[in-house]
């Protein structure tokens, strides 16, 4: 089977989250087949990402072979390679995840397999759903025992919001459920230090993106000081070179990529290489999507997967 085709499109997305550019959400790529097989994937990049797709990845893999996970494997390295003079993290990296994601859904349809058996069969019977939002009640009531919900820094007066969401998701969730909070990069170590120590009552699992993703050194500093809330981060890493940095630097207790962002599946599977080698374990950032859930199942992902729900 070969590729005839590669296009992206952007969607025109009626429910953006206020908290996002809309030029920056969600693209869709289509990958074609001789075989009339067709595979689509999500990536990142809203619409510059749609013109890398476009405009040069989508010549670099015509009529290449598409029958096999190391055909996959191959055309990431090669489309990777061609595009490092503006690539390597961002953008590019955003593009080429939707464009392997398609890969695999083309693939799998191909041989009339799920993803996860092309990645070598189910290692988990079960996936963890935790729930990601502002309305932890409601999913304490929908039955959820997990929960993360967000906590943007602004001023003083946060500590006592942090307390007080921290209060209702502990209710929520029970003594034995899991409460994460997400910081969305917002936090410092200052006030990550002052976080842990006002919510130790309420049995954090983890801190996400309480720095941005350049200082890794200030997040291996608060590792022992937030123990045993783990600093969780790497969604806006990219690609297992950039996963190798955070492992040398110590930077984080809970790496949770994005494979629809980071490089797609193929880049989730040496990320996890990476992570095995480096004692880290790994929870997919939005692990809940269709693609996530096939690499939870089959890898040794936590079985742990995100759901962003809103009451509608």
């Amino acid at each position: 089977m070969k590729i005839t085709a590669v296009s992206a499109v952007y969607p025109n997305y009626r429910n953006v989250p206020a908290s996002w550019r809309t030029h920056f959400w969600q693209i869709v790529v289509r990958v074609e087949t001789d075989a009339g097989v067709i595979g689509f994937g999500y990536g990142g990049g809203g619409r510059a990402a749609v013109e890398v797709v476009n405009r040069h990845f989508a010549e670099l893999v015509l009529g290449r072979e598409l029958n096999s996970v190391d055909d996959i494997s191959a055309i990431w390295d090669h489309v990777y390679a061609e595009s490092l003079p503006y690539g390597r993290k961002g953008v590019a990296v955003m593009a080429l995840s939707g464009l392997d994601l398609a890969l695999f859904d083309t693939l799998g349809k191909a041989e009339q397999k799920p993803v996860y058996e092309l990645l070598g069969g189910a290692s988990k019977g079960n996936i963890r759903s935790y729930a990601t939002g502002p309305d932890q009640p409601w999913y304490g009531e929908l039955g959820f025992s997990a929960t993360k919900f967000p906590h943007r820094w602004t001023e003083d007066a946060d500590y006592d919001s942090a307390i007080e969401r921290a209060t209702i998701a502990r209710e929520a969730m029970g003594d034995d459920g899991l409460v994460m909070i997400d910081t969305y990069m917002s936090w410092d170590p200052t006030v990550t230090t002052r976080m842990t120590e006002l919510l130790r009552p309420f049995n954090i699992y983890w801190f996400e993106d309480v720095c941005t993703p350049d200082e890794l050194d200030a997040q291996a500093q608060l590792r022992p000081i937030a123990a045993p809330v783990l600093i969780a981060g790497g969604e806006h890493e990219f690609t297992h070179f950039g996963f190798q940095e955070i492992a040398r630097s110590g930077a984080l207790d809970l790496w949770q990529p994005d494979i629809t962002w980071c490089g797609g599946i193929t880049a989730g599977l040496r990320i996890l290489d990476v992570a095995a080698e480096a004692g880290i374990p790994v929870a997919l950032h939005r692990g809940g999507e269709v693609w996530g859930l096939h690499l939870i199942a089959a890898s040794d992902c936590m079985d742990l997967a995100g759901d962003a729900r809103r009451r509608s």
